[in-house]
């Protein structure tokens, strides 16, 4: 993740700003989808991560209106992470700060469902997020699950597989899916895309695979862009950038640049058959909002879980390729690999 001091500025600036290959057999049309009696009421998992603070500023804020169609964090529960003491030691904090907004804060997440109609899952440390999210999900409670979605491509899986098991709606993205110009480009403004490199920080975290920690922004950026479909991944590792080149169905090129030295932002280069064009502006969390506000109400996912699993398909390959000397390394071998652990 993000250094501390380059993560806080961005939260505040941010907070300002306002599976093609058949992974599994889950779509959203599988999950319930009818309103019913679904109310307003949004719990939060893990208060361990500045994103917990600026989701709960955004949505609790008086002056929001109707943005987010009436939804407001009304409880929590505050245990995040046990192995990354940076982010540990800043949860008394972040419980404060959340608190302060009106949000009554719990001591389980027993307790937390008995009072929300849906929830957020903001811990910080993906390996956390099965054992967080199954009671939820079992539940039936609608759930939006922050980045990374799993720490591990199992894990993943499993996430995928409870949420189809209990019919409950469920998922991720980052923020930086809503950069700004994405939306125009999947609507053909440069024809077909051909082709893509993306980029932002890359941090690396030792209880997460690589990408999985921070470089999973850029990633998601670049399967915004090119969509499913990648079948092969192959990286290069230095200590100051990833360069991660993946080769899609019909022989298009897309590539991730991973950056841990020098100026960090978040972005892409994309190519089409009508034109090339830059990618570069960030609108910061309230367009993640609306989008996981209009899931609740309607139960229906805007990202759906099988492009969710080949983005991570995708980062565990780059780990393999890494680990492997930086040969290509094929999706559906870390796919079957990740099944087989289940």
């Amino acid at each position: 993740m993000m250094r501390n001091t380059d993560r806080r500025s961005f939260i505040k600036t941010t907070a300002i700003a306002g599976l093609g290959l058949g992974f599994i057999n889950t779509t959203s049309g599988l999950y319930r989808t009818e309103a019913g009696d679904n109310g307003k009421k949004i719990g939060m998992i893990g208060l361990d991560t500045g994103h917990c603070l600026a989701f709960t500023q955004a949505l609790n804020d008086p002056l929001a209106g109707n943005k987010f169609g009436g939804f407001k964090v009304v409880a929590a529960y505050p245990n995040g992470t046990d192995k990354i003491e940076e982010w540990k030691n800043r949860i008394p904090e972040f419980t404060k700060e959340v608190k302060s907004h009106g949000v009554e804060i719990v001591g389980s997440i027993e307790q937390l469902l008995k009072k929300v109609d849906v929830v957020i899952l903001t811990c910080i440390d993906g390996n956390k997020h099965l054992e967080q999210a199954l009671p939820v999900l079992k539940a039936g409670k609608r759930l939006f699950i922050d980045k990374p979605f799993a720490g591990s491509l199992s894990d993943a899986y499993a996430i995928a597989e409870a949420a189809r098991r209990y019919n409950t709606p469920m998922f991720s993205a980052s923020s930086l899916r809503y950069i700004d110009g994405a939306k125009e480009i999947a609507e053909g403004k440069i024809g077909k895309v051909t082709g893509a490199e993306a980029y932002s920080p890359a941090h690396l975290e030792p209880h997460h695979p690589d990408l999985f920690w921070y470089g999973v922004h850029g990633v998601e950026i670049l399967f915004t862009i090119m969509g499913t479909g990648c079948k092969s991944v192959k990286r290069t590792f230095t200590k100051g950038t990833d360069m991660v080149v993946g080769l899609w169905e019909n022989e298009r090129i897309g590539s991730f640049r991973g950056i841990r030295e020098g100026q960090g932002n978040y972005g892409a280069t994309v190519f089409g058959e009508k034109g090339i064009t830059v990618l570069d502006k960030y609108q910061g969390y309230i367009p993640l909002l609306e989008k996981i506000t209009t899931f609740f109400s309607t139960g229906i996912v805007p990202v759906s879980i099988e492009e969710t699993l080949e983005i991570f398909a995708f980062m565990q390959a780059a780990e393999e390729s890494k680990l492997k000397g930086g040969i290509s390394v094929d999706i559906a071998s870390v796919v079957q690999k990740a099944k087989s652990k289940r």
